[in-house]
């Protein structure tokens, strides 16, 4: 068995598969998801830029819930995707919902974030294919926008498409606490930045004690986040999916955090 006891944080059902990878690993977890994703009302600027999909150079999908929204949107409104276009998703999981329903996916190999997406060079040649790129981003409300200026200072169009918005669950005052000290847990696993933003959100004054607890990210953008929020122990996982928390849980085990 693993010294590890952790915390998930993720949306629910992606932290009861996590928590069923880590079991059979022999490593313990309790889940308080602190992201519940909600899908936004179709809107005519949701319906006018799926009727405008083939004249996209790429489409960009941010996240998983991103994915399945936008196909879900397409096969409501029987837009099939044109077999040349390429589609990209920042992370793996995301880039497996794509090539699902058939789409030709890539992603990074080497990251799970708008950086990598940018080097990714099957981006940068769909972008130069087209004298005047057009990108569509299926993502949440709100978010980042680095992605988005990257690409237009290649000189590319780049429309967004929101589909859902992140919103934190209601807990009541010093449950995150409460729930780490009676499960004797002994790390935190967050997923995204808006996850460690609801983190220290529903911390509250309990923070500076749960900041001393190790803290796994999925990226350097993510965990230089949380050392400005006073994290103590910061590991960036290279990645969100299970394979990069068990890869970053076998090179810092429990005793050497």
């Amino acid at each position: 068995m693993s010294a590890w006891r952790l915390l998930l944080t993720r949306p629910a059902e992606e932290c009861a598969a996590l928590a069923q990878t880590l079991a059979e690993r022999g490593i313990a977890s309790h889940s308080l998801p602190l992201l519940v994703i909600e899908p936004l009302a179709e809107t005519p600027a949701q319906r006018a830029a799926i009727l405008e999909l083939a004249h996209y150079s790429a489409v960009i999908a941010v996240s998983k819930p991103a994915a399945r929204l936008g196909l879900a949107l397409l096969e409501r409104h029987r837009v099939p995707a044109p077999a040349e276009q390429p589609w990209f998703a920042v992370g793996a999981a995301t880039a497996a919902v794509l090539a699902e329903h058939g789409l030709n996916a890539h992603c990074p190999d080497d990251g799970d974030d708008s950086e990598a997406l940018l080097a990714l060079p099957r981006l940068q040649q769909a972008l130069a294919a087209a004298p005047a790129p057009r990108v569509l981003i299926l993502r949440g409300e709100g978010g980042r926008e680095f992605l988005a200026e990257r690409l237009r200072g290649q000189g590319a169009t780049v429309d967004y498409l929101p589909l859902y918005r992140r919103l934190l669950p209601s807990y009541a005052p010093g449950e995150l606490a409460a729930r780490v000290r009676a499960e004797r847990l002994n790390a935190l696993v967050v997923s995204s930045g808006q996850g460690l933003e609801h983190l220290i959100e529903l911390a509250a004054a309990d923070w500076p004690e749960l900041a001393r607890l190790p803290l796994f990210l999925p990226s350097p953008r993510v965990a230089e986040q949380a050392r400005r929020a006073g994290a103590q122990i910061v590991v960036d996982c290279r990645g969100a999916s299970a394979a990069a928390l068990l890869a970053a849980l076998e090179r810092y085990p429990a005793a050497a955090l």
